[in-house]
């Protein structure tokens, strides 16, 4: 009990709170986007081992509930190539985010995130095939950006966004791909000696609000409006990147 009050009472729970909701409904329209959202509200309360575990214990649960209509509309193949990329490339980033300060974290998350959202509203277009090597590639950046900086996302958005792919394709892979990440993470942190309580009773506690937004998501969600599954997903995660800078929200 002393330790679920004192996760309660860290100063600006309630803006954890808001971030988890807000990942949620992205995380349940879009499929991806709930680091992206989600960190740079957490990485303004948290230091960045205790961001990232709180996000996982939350994220790891969340999207249950999408995953057998993913695997019957995504790729369950193309997501386990990604993932013997991010078996080679994860522990590496997970080392360089022990060696991270808080306020260099929350700019890595940001800039991370802008950067990813930049080359998505380009209009870029990945016109060739997705071989087996570029998403295995894919999936080693993944895995880096996953361990330095909790956000796997990016790159395998990046892929998929800019392909051919059917939006609910693209919205499967990016929930099997994600609920990965999270799985594996939990081990490679194990073995680095950074796992703590109070992270996970604030993912935890966040867990409830993060599939209520989730759930406001998923009925949101009409694959026939695809411009509107776009704006909705890259205004959301812009304004959460910015918010996260450090010269914004102190």
């Amino acid at each position: 009990m002393d330790a679920i009050s004192t996760a309660l009472a860290v100063d600006g729970l309630w803006w954890i709170f808001i971030g988890a909701v807000l990942a949620g409904i992205v995380r349940g329209f879009t499929g991806f986007g709930t680091a992206m959202v989600f960190l740079p509200f957490a990485g303004a309360v948290l230091n960045p081992i205790a961001a990232l575990l709180s996000l996982v214990c939350m994220d790891i649960f969340g999207p249950l509930p999408l995953v057998p209509n993913a695997l019957r509309k995504g790729h369950p193949r193309d997501i386990a190539l990604m993932g013997l990329g991010m078996i080679v490339m994860l522990p590496v980033g997970v080392y360089l985010l022990g060696k991270m300060e808080g306020s260099t974290y929350r700019y890595v998350v940001s800039i991370a995130t802008l950067i990813a959202l930049i080359v998505l509203i380009s209009g870029f277009r990945y016109t060739r095939a997705l071989t087996s090597k570029v998403i295995v590639v894919t999936g080693g950046l993944g895995g880096f950006l996953g361990g330095v900086a909790g956000l796997p996302g990016p790159p395998v958005t990046v892929l998929y966004m800019a392909s051919k792919l059917p939006v609910e394709t693209v919205r499967a892979n990016m929930i099997l791909f994600l609920l990965m990440a999270d799985i594996l993470i939990f081990p490679i942190m194990a073995m680095q000696g950074m796992l703590s309580l109070q992270p996970f009773i604030i993912g935890a506690l966040m867990l409830l609000p993060y599939m209520a937004g989730s759930a406001i998501g998923v009925m949101l969600f009409n694959p026939e409006k695809e411009l509107v599954y776009r704006l909705v997903a890259y205004g959301v995660i812009a304004g959460s990147a910015i918010l996260g800078l450090p010269f914004v929200m102190q």
